[in-house]
Order: C-alpha cells, then structure tokens, then sequence
C-alpha cells in the first residue's frame, strides 16, 4: 500500500470512528405527562422518587401553562410550542363559526384538520427519528398527515403499568427501530384532583401511586436500556378547590339557551349564537356584567388579546369566565370539588422536573414557559425546527448542559 492511500485509509478509518461515536452519542427523550399534578404536589403529597429524580436533575419552582389551564389546549401547546390559537385547539371543548362544527376532547383523531402544528413525534420522523406516543393527547391524530411509528389509541381505563412497560419495551428495540422520542401520559392525579379537591386523602394516593410509576420507569431506563434517555416530566396545569354550593347555573342568568351553542367547561363557558337568533348579544353582555357580582367575568376582545388569544372564527359570541371558588352548571350544580381553566394563579401552575445526560444535575429554575419545551427537546434530539413556533427555550436554557 502506498503511502498516500494508507494515509486515505487513516482517514476513512477516522470518519467511520467519528460517525460510529456520534452515533452512539445520540440522546433519547422520554417526555412524560402527569396530568393535574399541581407545582406543589412533589411536597403536598410526598412524591419521594420524583423529588429524588428532581434533586439530582433539574426542576422548575412551576411551569407556566398557556391560556386557557385547560387539559388538551396546553398539551398540544406542550408537543408543537404553538400558542392554541396557532395550533387550533383553543379550549377542550369550542366551535368554528366558519365550519359551522363543534370540537370535543379527541376529535383530531376523527378530523384532523382541527390541529395545526408540527408535534415533536413528527418533527423527529419527517427527519428520520422514529417516534412513539402512548396516550398523549391527540397523539393519534394524523398531523401533516402522519403519526408516529408507533402509537396507541386512546383508552381511559389502560393500564398504566403497561404503559410504563410498553415504553421500556419501545427503548430496547434495536437501534434501527427504536424511537428516540417517547411520549407517555397519565390522568389519574387529574381524575381524583377533580373528584376530591387537591388537598383530599384520595389525591394524595393517586400522587402516592404515579409516583410509584415514575420511579419505576427512571430506575428501568437506568438498568434496561442501554443507551442515553432524558425523561422529562411535565403536567398541563395545577388545580383548585370548588364549591358546588356556588354553582353559577346558566340557565338562570336570565336568556335562553336555545338561542346558542353552549359549550360550559366549569370554569369558562362559550357561547355561540346559533345563525337564526335574533338575540341582542351587546344587551345581554351587558345583563351578564351586571349579575356577575365578582363570581365571573365576561370577557372582552382586549383581555382575550393580552393572553395570547387571536380574535376569529373560533371565538364565541359571548366568553363568560369564573373565579374559583365558582363554576359554571348548565342546569344543575356541578358535581365535583376541584376544577382547573380559571384565569391564571399559582394554584394552576405546573410541574417541571428532569434528568439525564443532557441536563445540569441538582439545578433549581424559577417560573418555566411550557411553550420553551418544545425548542428545547427539538435540541436534545439534534432536530432543527421546520416552522415558527412560540417558544424560544430561554426559561430551560440554564438547565442544559
């Protein structure tokens, strides 16, 4: 061999141990939902593994979800970074004027041309990053007119060790086939958080139980999978107490429900004036203020505006909004003692905590934007944004390392 070639073959030999090391270098992402878990609940209710998780990685003192504090709107502003009036899904439950259609809950997975966005599953696979969801919000609706290489569909009652076991499963694929991104859910804190109030004996058990479960999960992460995972741990909101004896009933605020599309979350009501009423909407905004006596407001296009909302087709003709301890009952009182969707406090922030190789050990953040997310997962994966998002990763760049 001439000196010239060994020289080339040092350098072939160099470029294929370079791109074997960085290959071997890639990073996974486990982003894992608690729904309903309160920024407090780590110490509220001893969740001992992800205070443990916490202390050796990092953890917002709360994370700020987008507006409404509403479970699907801020999920699927979690996954793309999108505002929800740029990723369509501006509250659980809502209207488009324009369609002449109403959402619910999971009505992607039906139409999905409810959602707008590109979410990280398929930010990572239009990139060649295969992707899972197992029970993320709308993770089976078909975005850019795809899904994730593997999902699950929706089923409230799944198991959650299953879940805990199918994303391990996920993980020691073979690297051909693995994802390396992972996104898992659970709503048992929410349920009971809604059922019992975020102080009852009932959510300190559900707290009791996930936590558990995440510590299975990390400690399996550790011990099963054998290369780098950062698992993220988010919720979409906190929670608060209600009263039903305060029920506000809507059918008694002195118009007639017939003359709208009622949409009542609880805590914020839209209401969509069908297009044969005749009804005064400037007179009965006025009649709704005047009985409003501090247990709601109803809300203009200035204060929609200063939290983020755009004024279109989605918007109701009338946005009527509690305070706690209020809520909001069509035609009996509410059954239930805790509620989220109010205008933003403390007790609604959400939780943020992770760990792993990408992420500073035993670094304590203040208040986080849970738009921030999304650049900054996108970044741990190598993947370059595609479009303009509303987060820019500033409140989570202190946490990378």
């Amino acid at each position: 061999m001439t000196y010239s070639k060994k020289i080339l073959a040092v350098i072939l030999s160099l470029f294929i141990s370079f791109n074997t090391l960085a290959q071997e270098s890639e990073q996974s992402v486990v982003l894992f939902s608690l729904d309903g878990f309160r920024w407090d609940y780590i110490e509220k209710h001893d969740a001992k593994n992800i205070a443990m998780i916490a202390k050796n990685g990092v953890r917002a003192s709360h994370m700020r979800p987008v507006y409404p504090t509403k479970t699907f709107p801020n999920h699927i502003s979690i996954v793309t970074g999108l505002l929800p009036s740029n990723h369509g899904i501006i509250d659980n439950y809502f209207c488009d004027k324009r369609r002449q259609e109403c959402y619910k809950m999971g009505q992607g997975t039906k139409d999905s041309t409810w959602l707008s966005g590109i979410p990280l599953w398929n930010l990572a696979e239009m990139q060649g990053v295969k992707a899972a969801t197992y029970f993320w919000p709308e993770s089976g609706a078909r975005f850019n007119g795809r899904t994730p290489s593997y999902y699950m569909r929706y089923a409230k009652k799944g198991s959650y060790q299953k879940r805990i076991d199918q994303i391990i499963e996920w993980l020691k694929l073979e690297k051909s086939q693995r994802p390396r991104f992972v996104a898992g859910y659970f709503s048992l804190v929410d349920d009971m958080g809604h059922d019992f109030g975020p102080d009852a004996a009932e959510t300190y058990q559900a707290v009791q139980e996930v936590d558990k479960l995440i510590g299975q999960l990390w400690s399996r992460l550790k011990s099963e999978v054998d290369h780098d995972v950062n698992l993220v741990l988010v919720s979409d909101h906190g929670m608060v107490s209600v009263d039903p004896e305060k029920t506000i009933i809507l059918e008694k605020l002195g118009f007639d429900l017939e003359q709208f599309d009622v949409k009542n979350g609880g805590t914020r009501t839209h209401l969509y004036k069908k297009p044969n009423s005749e009804v005064d909407i400037a007179g009965l905004k006025l009649s709704l203020s005047e009985q409003s006596k501090e247990r709601f407001e109803v809300l203009n296009n200035t204060v929609l505006a200063s939290r983020g909302v755009k004024i279109d087709d989605t918007t109701a003709d009338i946005i009527i909004e509690a305070f706690p301890p209020y809520a909001f009952g069509t035609h009996e009182k509410i059954d239930y003692v805790g509620a989220h969707g109010y205008p933003y406090s403390k007790d609604l922030a959400a939780t943020f905590v992770a760990i792993g190789p990408a992420f500073k050990k035993g670094v304590k953040l203040p208040e986080v934007n849970n738009l921030d997310i999304y650049p900054t997962v996108a970044s741990i994966l190598g993947l370059k944004l595609m479009s303009k998002v509303d987060g820019d990763g500033k409140t989570l760049v202190s946490a990378l390392k």
